[in-house]
């Protein structure tokens, strides 16, 4: 009878524990190795606003939603904007809320995919910028969550995919989205921006910083989410002022919302930013997915609960 009563417990217990795994989707290092490797090939020779590898990028970033399920927020995944002359666009994917209440909020999860493209200094016959890190890693970052929330249907409020163009030309594309989406009364609930993911910290207690550590209370409610230390404050980060030189900012600066970037680089632990060895083979995509995979239940939980509770500090 014992051995009964045993059998039945541990075949119950291996019940559950299969149950509960197999409502996991876990984000791999392949997977985001996999885009960041592409975009930040010199193929795609550094994907300039305005260049034929920005063109070829957008294709493949539009390919990866259209097979997620994402529909265009747009008529198209693109959201067209001009540089000067030059023909620029963000990349735009929506996933409704399956809340009737809650689906008119919206959190936009983005990451900008432009980079510099080629570097008037050369190193070593190099002259691409291929900007593994700025931010071929914030993009793959985007991309996995994309296909984790498209695949699990589980926010009640909508979430909103950008990836960005022509962050370095003076954070135009997520000024242009930003404005568009102010004067069409968007209820913004909250921005998370992802740059620069590529590489871990090694002296820190947590695994990422938010920009305007200061201003809101995301990092504690992240860390509230997830139960852990995952975000801390850069003193770094506030001495270069960082959260206004992503594309988190133009939100904050229309909604005045909690619109905060998420980075495990804050320029003291990465020796090539900007640098034509911003190179695929330099990124750390354990670290990458790990981060990935502790991010994704805490979008999970600000998409879920039943009140805005992530706010500015007064």
């Amino acid at each position: 009878m014992k051995k009964i009563i045993i059998f039945s417990l541990l075949t119950t217990l291996f019940s559950c524990k299969t149950v509960q795994e197999s409502k996991l989707i876990s984000i791999t290092s392949n997977q985001v190795k996999e885009i960041v490797t592409y975009l930040a090939s010199d193929e795609i020779q550094g994907r300039d606003t305005g260049s034929e590898g920005i063109n070829v990028s957008a294709k493949f970033l539009e390919e990866k939603f259209e097979t997620y399920g994402l529909k265009p927020y747009f008529n198209s995944y693109r959201d067209n904007f001009k540089v000067d002359s030059l023909e620029a666009f963000n990349i735009v994917g929506f996933l409704e809320g399956n809340d009737a209440m809650l689906k008119d909020e919206v959190i936009i999860i983005g990451a900008h995919y432009d980079h510099i493209g080629y570097r008037a200094k050369i190193v070593e016959n190099d002259s691409i910028g291929n900007g593994a890190n700025d931010n071929a890693s914030g993009t793959a970052a985007v991309i996995a969550m994309a296909n984790y929330f498209s695949e699990k249907k589980n926010n009640k409020r909508s979430l909103m995919f950008v990836l960005f163009s022509a962050e370095e030309k003076g954070l135009l594309g997520s000024k242009h989205l930003a404005e568009k989406l102010k004067l069409q009364n968007v209820d913004l609930y909250t921005m998370v921006n992802i740059e620069m993911i590529g590489v871990p910290f090694k002296d820190r207690d947590y695994d990422a910083f938010v920009t305007g550590f200061d201003l809101s209370n995301m990092a504690t409610k992240i860390n509230e989410y997830i139960g852990s230390n995952l975000i801390g404050k850069s003193e770094v980060s506030k001495k270069y002022n960082l959260f206004r030189r992503s594309d988190n900012y133009p939100f904050y600066n229309e909604f005045k919302l909690p619109c905060q970037t998420i980075s495990s680089c804050d320029l003291s632990n990465y020796d090539f930013y900007h640098h034509v060895d911003d190179e695929a083979d330099k990124m750390d995509y354990e670290h990458m997915a790990i981060l990935i995979n502790k991010i994704i239940p805490a979008i999970e939980t600000m998409s879920n609960t039943s009140t805005k509770e992530i706010k500015m500090y007064e």
